[in-house]
């Protein structure tokens, strides 16, 4: 397997990621989660090679290399073939072809006469038909099992045919090493056991899977009447999981909800999906064949892995939607995943290649054509299922899985493209790349706003006062370096506070709390604050620090804020060239004429009832 180009994101690298995510399949599983007592150590320096993806040594201790791309359940299945390793006694002498027993000065001496790799090759094509038996995970290196023609019955069977088959030159791959390169370390060594001594790894094993074993007969017997047969759809579910990396990853983290009360309840024609949830809600009586099935659920996975469910911003939701319907029905037919549904499809044509906030911008002017369009949920619904949600109301969720639809989707994408499996829209490949680089925040970008217009100070050479590095050199003067305070005294900027309406005092704070913050870093003295509701107060000019600790907001009326820009413009003692901010919640008058240059500041999710002619910044709201 390659090493796989790492990736950073959140500190960890996709490779990372896979792997820990490997170690939770193993430590859900009822059999291998209970082969426990290993310490995985990522360490490459014991692989023996970059590519190598997992090596075990006869002491029970498996190294993982953390730089190789694998999918998390490859990672899976490397770890359970180290830890068969282990538990089938491939490092015990008593095991191992070939080795007799000698006596050396009254020591007993084993000595070796089998070839190492071989038995290492046979000791893997046992594990691989074993995992292929119980259809555990998904084999790192693929083909092995195909070209072996002998028996499986045991590890000395399938060794004397590799030795018949390779008569010394050994052209295998092993499983979860690279080519000609042992994943067992210490062969050369074998374990010997003398007296009470045991394979603690085999007892283990023998241990847990009758454990397994006990649990799922008796979980069958109890459960048998609630059993539910697989379905299409579940099986179109498996088929991403094992077939379409892309979004294989999303699959496996969603519960498919198929219950025709359900989505009668909810009013639910085909599909919909609750990304926060995880769940698809799917109607079993909706007439869909196999390859539709594989449509549909595909259109669900990237409306969560997307985030199209906390991207509205403040658009009308069913609108969204309905756009975000338009660009994933285009991505989906142009990458031809299974069969195009007859019912609940969105698809224009003119619409190719725009995004979802474009064609949302198309349709909003035309509500009554869109209002009742028909999707996977059904007429004049939308298929994303949002908490504000009539129908799911009553649900109490404590947290969401965005972060991690995003980073199965982006990891997915990375193995799409690596293997070369299918085309894919460059607009879902930007949009999904787009995911990985969070917008920049509201904070910075007002940070980029105050450098534009406030230059830092030069810096004046003064005598007056000597350098601090004099000391040094006290035969050559050396001036010192001061801000200009008559430039400083110029400095300084207006802001327009909408003191009512539906922003809170925290979210006012947080933002003239910002903005004093940048005004000190950036050398302002005083700034000129104007309070407007239904009238304007003028604060007059206020330091940075009063502004963010000392400022009593006044009024909460109606709000009209064009007086307070006309103050500002008509005060004498207030420069022309003087930027303004203006911050408010949106609902204002719908013409507002400023002079000045300017800037807005509204809450995330605010809207202004016209053009703005200057920059816009959103800032979170409290709690977000």
């Amino acid at each position: 397997m390659a090493a796989g180009k790492r990736k950073k994101h959140a500190g960890k690298s996709i490779s990372e990621e896979n792997l820990e995510s490997g170690i939770q399949l193993i430590k859900r599983h009822p059999l291998f989660s209970l082969l426990g007592g290993y310490l995985y150590i990522y360490d490459k320096n014991r692989m023996g090679s970059r590519t190598a993806a997992a090596r075990v040594d006869r002491g029970g201790t498996i190294y993982l290399n953390k730089d190789v791309m694998l999918m998390p359940v490859q990672w899976a299945y490397a770890i359970a073939h180290c830890q068969l390793h282990l538990a089938f006694g491939h490092f015990d002498a008593e095991k191992v072809p070939g080795y007799e027993i000698t006596e050396d000065e009254g020591h007993t001496v084993w000595k070796p006469h089998f070839q190492i790799a071989l038995w290492n090759h046979a000791c893997d094509l046992y594990i691989a038909k074993f995992l292929q038996d119980i259809k555990f995970a998904y084999p790192v290196q693929a083909g092995d099992l195909a070209a072996f023609s002998g028996s499986f019955s045991s590890e000395r069977a399938i060794y004397e045919r590799l030795a018949e088959m390779s008569h010394g030159h050994l052209e295998f791959a092993f499983g979860t090493a690279s080519l000609q390169e042992p994943d067992m370390l210490g062969l050369e060594s074998p374990n010997v056991y003398q007296g009470q001594m045991y394979n603690r790894y085999a007892a283990q094993f023998a241990h847990a899977l009758a454990a397994s074993v006990s649990r799922a007969v008796s979980g069958a017997a109890y459960h048998t009447a609630k059993q539910k047969p697989e379905t299409m759809i579940s099986k179109a579910a498996v088929w991403f999981q094992n077939h379409y990396p892309l979004l294989g990853a999303l699959a496996a983290s969603f519960r498919i909800v198929e219950d025709f009360e359900v989505c009668r309840r909810h009013e639910i024609q085909v599909a919909a999906v609750d990304a926060a949830a995880g769940e698809i809600y799917v109607n079993p009586a909706a007439s869909n064949d196999p390859e539709e099935w594989k449509f549909i659920l595909a259109h669900e996975y990237l409306h969560a892995g997307l985030e199209h469910h906390c991207r509205c911003q403040g658009r009308d939701p069913y609108l969204w939607n309905i756009a975000c319907d338009f660009v994933i029905n285009d991505w989906l037919k142009e990458m031809q995943v299974g069969a195009v549904p007859e019912v609940g499809l969105l698809y224009d044509e003119t619409l190719h290649g725009l995004s979802a906030e474009s064609i949302y911008d198309r349709i909003v002017g035309d509500f009554r054509k869109f209002s009742k369009m028909n999707t996977l949920r059904g007429y004049g619904l939308g298929d994303v299922i949002r908490d504000s949600d009539p129908a799911f109301s009553d649900r109490h969720r404590h947290t969401t899985l965005d972060d991690f639809y995003r980073n199965a989707l982006q990891q997915g994408l990375e193995y799409q493209l690596e293997k070369g499996r299918g085309l894919i829209p460059e607009g879902l490949v930007e949009e999904i790349r787009a995911l990985a680089m969070p917008p920049i925040p509201w904070d910075v970008k007002l940070a980029r706003w105050f450098d534009c217009h406030f230059a830092p100070l030069e810096q004046r050479r003064t005598y007056a006062r000597p350098s601090r590095r004099q000391g040094a050199t006290p035969d050559i003067p050396r001036p010192r370096y001061v801000p200009d305070e008559a430039a400083r005294e110029g400095r300084t900027f207006g802001v327009v506070v909408d003191t009512s309406g539906s922003m809170s005092s925290r979210e006012l704070g947080m933002a003239l709390g910002s903005i004093a913050s940048y005004a000190a870093a950036h050398e302002v003295a005083l700034v000129r604050v104007v309070f407007c509701d239904a009238a304007a107060y003028d604060m007059g000019y206020l330091a940075p620090e009063e502004l963010a600790g000392r400022v009593q907001v006044r009024g909460r009326g109606g709000t009209v804020l064009q007086p307070g820009v006309d103050l500002l413009e008509q005060a004498k003692d207030f420069p022309q060239e003087g930027p303004v901010l203006i911050i408010t919640d949106g609902w204002i008058e719908e013409h507002l004429k400023v002079k000045f240059e300017h800037a807005f500041l509204l809450p995330e999710g605010g809207r202004l009832p016209f053009r703005a002619k200057g920059e816009v910044f959103y800032f979170g709201r409290v709690g977000k």
